[in-house]
This record gives C-alpha cells, sequence and structure tokens, in this order.
C-alpha cells in the first residue's frame, strides 16, 4: 500500500510515517512501476505501529524503539545486552502500571466520596 492509504488506515500523518521510516521502525520498497517514486508498505506494517503506539503509551521512546529493532534485525548484535535491555523497559513499564493502578484507585475514591455527599438545593 502507498504512503497515503498506510496514514488514513493508521490514522497517522504521512510526516509520522516517513520519521518512523527514516528511524527504522517501519519499511517500504519501491513500487512495482518503474517510472516513478512511489514506495510501498507492506500490510503487516499496520501491526508494527500498533505495537509502536502501544510501546509509546507504555512510555518507550521512539530511540529506545529504533535501537531495539536495529539491534534484533542485525546479524551482529554488536555488544548490545538485549536481555538487559529488555529487563529494564519491562520494569520501567511494570513500575508505570504500578503507578497508574494506584492513581485509579485514587479516582473510584474520590468518585466514591462524592457520590457519598448529599446534594443541597
Amino acid at each position: 500500500m502507498r504512503i497515503g492509504e498506510l496514514a488514513r488506515r493508521s490514522g497517522l500523518s504521512r510526516d509520522t510515517l516517513r520519521f518512523y521510516e527514516k528511524q527504522g521502525l517501519i519499511e517500504s520498497r519501491p513500487g512495482a512501476e518503474a517510472t516513478n517514486s512511489y514506495r510501498d508498505y507492506p500490510e503487516e506494517a499496520l501491526i508494527t505501529l500498533d505495537q509502536i503506539a502501544d510501546a509509546q503509551a507504555a512510555g518507550m521512546s521512539i530511540a529506545d524503539l529504533a535501537m531495539l529493532m536495529g539491534q534484533l534485525q542485525a546479524a551482529e548484535p554488536d555488544g548490545f545486552d538485549g536481555e538487559a535491555f529488555l529487563d529494564a523497559r519491562i520494569a520501567e513499564v511494570e513500575a508505570r502500571i504500578t503507578r497508574a493502578e494506584r492513581f485509579l484507585d485514587s479516582l473510584r475514591q474520590a468518585r466514591a466520596a462524592l457520590a457519598a455527599t448529599p446534594v443541597l438545593r
């Protein structure tokens, strides 16, 4: 699919998609027609974009994602300790989840307190 369709289907801008491609997060290939400079993106790019969004929502940076993906795709990972990297990211996400659950509990308590307060008219 071309970038316009990928943008429409993913809900992301073309600039964002180009940025992700420059960072090595998604890939395209030259279009089938040799007379133009269009690029084609595989259907799997939509899944990758969903994973990128999930990773960002969990607090992972684009730089960390690019480094991880680059190292995972490298034939020789250049001294990269993938297990330590992933352990650190897992610990970060678990800490965020713990804080989010604590905040969610606070919101629920505030809602309960508001519901218990009589309304004066």
